[in-house]
């Protein structure tokens, strides 16, 4: 709707003649009648005067559709908002869930390795047998490894180890050694 058939409607539904608005604006009613045929347009300093005695923004006044512009751009900057906040949760779930899969972890691990460092005890000893050298360990559980032994040998000190008692183990496995010319150390 142009400027002269929106000053049309206003002044009717105000109830105001020409020559009443003519008066209150400070121009003829001749001037109101170019207005509201679209022959001329009011001065801005008219504007604010017909906005005023109207009750409506220039704007308004002017069909300027400033109001549906500023919602749409109100409205694109609510749902920017809310997909940011949403992408922030979720880098923040998933912030948490690597945190709590990182510190089961590192409980898991510091679990385990102390555990296994608890239950596998190993013990060796050196000796030497017709001038060649053999390294024998032991330990728990069941664990047991010659270096340099053939597998007969390796089969005859197996037969002295008790898994339940490492020292005495090692007594026995130097005994054999001895025994058989050898020595330990």
């Amino acid at each position: 709707m142009d400027l002269g058939k929106k000053l049309f409607e206003l002044r009717k539904k105000k109830g105001l003649s020409q020559e009443e608005l003519a008066s209150q604006v400070g121009v003829t009613r001749q001037t109101i009648s170019n207005w509201e045929l679209g022959e001329t347009e009011p001065k801005p300093s008219e504007l604010k005067t017909l906005s005023k005695i109207f009750q409506v923004s220039i704007d308004e006044l002017l069909n300027n559709d400033v109001q549906d512009i500023m919602l749409k751009s109100v409205s694109n900057t609510e749902k920017l908002a809310g997909i940011i906040i949403k992408i922030l949760k979720a880098i923040g779930i998933l912030f948490i869930v690597y945190l709590v899969f990182l510190i089961v972890a590192c409980i898991s691990y510091f679990v385990f390795s102390r555990q296994s460092e608890m239950t596998q005890v190993n013990a060796s000893i050196s000796c030497m047998l017709n001038e060649k050298n053999y390294t024998v360990t032991v330990g728990t559980p069941d664990y047991f490894s010659c270096l340099d032994c053939d597998e007969a040998l390796s089969e005859e000190i197996k037969l002295l180890v008790n898994f339940d008692d490492l020292n005495g183990s090692l007594e026995k496995i130097e005994n054999y050694f001895t025994k058989s010319g050898g020595q330990c150390f």
